[in-house]
């Protein structure tokens, strides 16, 4: 069936990526939004790409059915929950969630390099604000509330700051953003990595994050039930840096790290130098991320003695990624681009071979 599916995907993918990026994603999950909205379509996409197994996994004391969840920035605004938790994902992240709405960058703003199998996006923090999310959110809790399901999909909240916010005030955003979702969500990741908000990635220097973490780990101390705290870091950057966030991990309890973010690097890739001119600035993602977050999280792993939890991300496509992020010192992994290349299949794929 694994193959069978792949097989009508691939056929699939060549439709849709006759269509610009940005709008085959909302034909493809609103598509899939319309089986899923019976009980009889959504058993045939489960029974077709979510895993036959459970593959029990803690992490931070939450309890998810598998350890593949889904990045940031592919359901921005908790708009596909139920496909997603369809198509058999043990963890979804929303957002990036800015706490108000703002349209983002310019279209177009992402782009499909087939050679590499990798996108590059400058979307901007795209987003209807914290408070439209934290409603979505709110009333999908409520339609889930009487399912007693043993294995919830595990919601993880992606917070960042307007762009119009200066830096020096960026800590408020993220405050804002922590309260109106901590009721809604399971998690926080503080996104400070994209390179596609003028200024964003100064925010990952120590003085600048060790302002935003502390504020976030003292409200999370006043609230009735704290929720984790992880921080998303760039591939891009240095030993130094890197060394920078351990040691700021470790000082104010960091409960782990997303490595890693998109990278602004173009080094060895097959797509030709005038297209990637012709597309412009963005963060690049899939295959051509791998090895460095992969490298990432074996530094960081063996500096801290596997005491900081992780969530892998870059280029995972295949089990065997996931395997290697997870040999890495990774206890969960994230796809994205991977999800597009290779289709609504990848979580049960991943999930066989693991």
């Amino acid at each position: 069936m694994t193959v069978y599916l792949r097989l009508m995907y691939a056929l699939l993918r060549k439709l849709y990526f006759l269509f610009p990026p940005e709008r085959a994603h909302y034909m493809a999950m609103h598509q899939l939004g319309m089986l899923t909205k019976t009980a009889l379509g959504k058993k045939m996409v489960s029974s077709f790409a979510a895993p036959d197994q459970v593959l029990e996994t803690r992490f931070l004391n939450m309890l998810l059915k598998n350890p593949v969840g889904l990045g940031a920035g592919f359901d921005k605004n908790a708009m596909f929950l139920n496909q997603l938790e369809a198509l058999g994902f043990g963890f979804v992240e929303i957002g990036t969630v800015t706490p108000l709405a703002q349209e983002g960058n310019p279209q177009p703003r992402l782009f499909r390099l087939p050679a590499d199998n990798a996108l590059i996006n400058r979307m901007g923090f795209n987003n209807e604000g914290a408070d439209a999310v934290a409603e979505r959110l709110k009333k999908w809790r409520e339609q889930k509330a009487g399912s007693r399901e043993k294995y919830p999909l595990i919601i993880g909240g992606n917070i960042g700051k307007n762009k119009v916010t200066p830096n020096e005030d960026a800590w408020k955003d993220y405050a804002i953003c922590f309260n109106k979702l901590h009721h809604f969500v399971d998690y926080f990741v503080v996104n400070v990595s994209s390179p596609n908000t003028p200024g964003l990635r100064e925010l990952q220097e120590k003085e600048s994050l060790r302002k935003i973490i502390w504020n976030l780990a003292m409200i999370n101390n006043g609230k009735a039930q704290a929720k984790p705290i992880l921080l998303k870091i760039a591939p891009d950057l240095t030993r130094s840096q890197i060394d920078d966030v351990i040691t700021l991990a470790a000082e104010v309890k960091l409960d782990g790290l997303v490595i890693s973010n998109t990278t602004i690097d173009r080094s060895g890739l097959k797509t030709p130098v005038a297209e990637q001119e012709k597309i412009g600035a963005g963060g690049l993602s899939g295959r051509p991320v791998r090895a460095r977050s992969t490298d990432i999280i074996e530094y960081v792993n063996k500096q801290t003695g596997g005491s900081l939890p992780i969530i892998g991300s870059g280029g995972i496509f295949t089990g065997r990624d996931a395997k290697e992020k997870m040999a890495a010192g990774a206890s969960l992994v994230q796809v994205w681009t991977g999800f597009i290349y290779e289709g609504p299949g990848i979580v049960k794929q991943i999930c066989q071979s693991l």
